[in-house]
């Protein structure tokens, strides 16, 4: 969904993701012209190339907490000096899926054919994350919008606060 949308304002897209299949469907949706379609475990990746702007859709809430310092670490790799980075995401967490509570990041999801999964996320709140951010280095500003969603944009900064 993200990488047509991507190709409107950029010359060419790098999209990675740990999945074989959601590539394909990228692929299949805006063909391969001025994509480089990457599949890797995104905590041991290593960019080839710098970037411009580095765009995280819907996966920060993802990275778990131990990890969080080392992810950030790794999109700094990936810019360009004065590169930029966007990011989307939701805090959405139902009741029912916070099988260890609601101070855990670790929740239970069911798809519609009834397979269940654990995964980890991180309900951020725009605030914290912004300062979390700056503490990293980080100039980037967080906002929320309506429901669980958040965004945020910026670049690094001075270095940390």
């Amino acid at each position: 969904m993200w990488t047509s949308k991507l190709l409107r304002y950029a010359a060419d897209v790098t999209a990675v993701d740990g999945s074989p299949e959601m590539l394909a469907v990228a692929a299949a949706r805006v063909g391969r012209e001025r994509v480089r379609f990457i599949q890797a475990d995104l905590f041991t990746w290593r960019p080839d190339r710098r970037y411009d702007v580095v765009f995280i859709g819907f996966w920060l809430s993802h990275v778990p907490g131990e990890r969080f310092e080392s992810f950030w670490s790794l999109v700094a790799d990936c810019l360009k000096p004065h590169g930029r980075v966007f990011f989307a995401d939701d805090a959405y967490r139902t009741p029912d899926e916070l099988v260890e509570g609601p101070s855990s990041s670790t929740i239970r999801r069911q798809i519609p054919d009834g397979t269940a999964y654990q995964l980890v996320k991180v309900p951020h709140q725009p605030d914290d994350l912004q300062t979390r951010l700056g503490e990293l280095g980080w100039d980037i500003k967080v906002a929320a919008t309506a429901g669980p969603f958040y965004w945020g944009a910026g670049s690094r900064g001075k270095g940390p606060t």
